[in-house]
């Protein structure tokens, strides 16, 4: 008799605060047995399993998938693979799996690939998403800073070397959304200097964690290390 298939549960943990985590994901989790968690290898430990551990069962088994620091899509495409054969096998099993992932899950997200890879190893699979609070979201709200008002326009752009979708983004105005930061910040305050947007902007970094810096005068930020950038967001108004 063929055993029924598991199902994959994608979860979005949020950015920090186990709190901010959802009932439904608090729920999938104390359920299930099998935990897959993305690491990289400058990772000493998982952020997104430190958010959630305190809602695993007791008998948790905690599948740690190697995802790259790198930009070499073959590469990456290939860990995406392992990773995808990882949880087929046990959702083949029948057994059920939850993929922790920061943030909201379909939001720049490791998940995403993931997701695509399994769907294509069997389509037959099933996986059901389970939203989590996106990391502006609670940028948003520690600085009690509107994301959108009105008719008002808002952009998300991901930091990139190339300045061309950030500048165009300021361009059409309303609220940007500048998320993985990283090394750039530097560069991100002298374009907003150059625009004269310095004090409608708001930084925040490893929010909801222990570490968590929230800055309203982004003037400070300047000289800090690189690391400042890491898991950061910076909520833009262009009036």
């Amino acid at each position: 008799m063929d055993v029924k298939k598991g199902t994959l549960y994608g979860i979005g943990v949020g950015p920090g605060d186990p709190e901010w985590m959802t009932v439904k994901a608090v729920r999938l989790l104390a359920a299930c047995r099998h935990v897959c968690v993305p690491r990289s290898a400058a990772d000493s430990d998982s952020v997104a399993l430190q958010i959630a551990e305190r809602y695993l069962r007791p008998d948790v088994i905690v599948h740690e998938l190697p995802f790259p620091m790198t930009s070499d899509t073959e590469v990456l495409r290939q860990h995406w693979r392992q990773a995808a054969g990882t949880v087929h096998e046990i959702l083949s099993g029948g057994e059920d799996c939850c993929f922790l992932t920061l943030g909201d899950a379909l939001l720049y997200s490791t998940y995403i690939y993931l997701l695509r890879e399994l769907k294509s190893l069997d389509p037959t699979m099933q996986a059901v998403t389970v939203p989590g609070v996106t990391a502006f979201s609670a940028a948003a709200a520690l600085c009690n800073r509107a994301v959108g008002e009105g008719k008002q326009w808002v952009t998300v752009v991901p930091a990139s070397d190339d300045f061309d979708q950030f500048s165009s983004a300021l361009d059409r105005g309303g609220t940007v959304v500048l998320m993985k930061i990283g090394r750039r910040l530097e560069r991100v305050l002298d374009e907003l200097e150059t625009r004269s947007l310095l004090d409608q902007a708001v930084f925040v970094s490893h929010a909801g964690l222990p570490q968590q810096h929230v800055e309203t005068d982004v003037r400070r930020l300047r000289g800090l290390p690189d690391k400042t950038g890491y898991l950061s967001i910076l909520i833009v108004s262009v009036l």
